[in-house]
């Protein structure tokens, strides 16, 4: 069911108290409900993203997007504010795990929070939020084809980050993972080894993947946009929130 909702830009407290800007919707229907931070892809905090965020509110969740290129690039275009980040190798870990923590925060303090928050990423931002499901309190956790969770980047590829496989034991929430068998990063032999470490090491997850989608299967303004398995993935989504984030 679509209910009416408020959008709107707010501020945050980010990473080593960092004031952030950050999208947050709202349903005006006050009914206390889980709440849901959207990590953005690579290409940044631009209008496909939050576009989502209004998504998750009105299907009845808070919803609050942070702009991760908030310090590099004030009141930039995002497609100016993405390559300002990549030049610098992306967000760091830490402070990703700093902002998201505080847009949780901030969803929690809410009138209408049940106290439940979960994550969702897309491309970097699913690797990031398999990260905060390891390193932020958080109830569950959506990684969308996010790549270089086992492995690090090659030399040269814009976004520097290490490896997460050390992360795996410190999981505290449950993963739902989404993803494109044509897609190189992640491709499936990284899925079947991410797979098989949580699988080993006990931790809640369900991965699921679509034939003939590739990396960014989700976007629709992509020629990658696979309807198909992103109705379906929507679905996952729907049903793994709705497990996870009820009072």
């Amino acid at each position: 069911m679509i209910g009416d909702l408020r959008a709107e830009t707010v501020h945050i407290e980010g990473a080593g108290g960092d004031r952030v800007e950050a999208y947050l919707a709202q349903p005006l229907d006050a009914t206390p409900t889980g709440g849901v931070v959207v990590i953005h892809h690579m290409p940044g905090y631009d209008r496909g993203t939050l576009e989502i965020t209004r998504r998750f509110a009105a299907a009845g969740y808070l919803a609050i997007c942070p702009n991760l290129y908030f310090r590099e690039a004030p009141g930039a275009d995002p497609d100016d504010a993405a390559a300002t980040a990549r030049a610098s190798g992306g967000v760091p870990d830490e402070r990703l795990v700093g902002d998201v923590a505080g847009a949780a925060a901030h969803l929690r303090s809410l009138p209408s929070s049940n106290g439940k928050v979960g994550t969702i990423g897309y491309c970097s931002g699913g690797r990031q939020s398999f990260l905060a499901a390891a390193a932020v309190d958080v109830d569950a956790a959506v990684d969308c084809y996010g790549a270089f969770v086992l492995d690090a980047p090659p030399a040269g590829f814009p976004l520097q980050v290490g490896p997460l496989r050390d992360r795996v034991p410190q999981l505290h929430a449950p993963v739902l993972g989404l993803f494109g068998n044509e897609d190189s990063h992640p491709g499936p032999a990284e899925v079947d080894e991410l797979d098989q470490l949580l699988t080993a090491a006990g931790k809640e997850h369900e991965f699921h993947r679509y034939d003939g989608a590739g990396h960014a299967f989700f976007d629709v303004s992509r020629p990658s946009y696979r309807p198909e398995a992103a109705n379906d993935g929507w679905e996952r989504v729907r049903s793994f929130f709705g497990r996870h984030l009820s009072a």
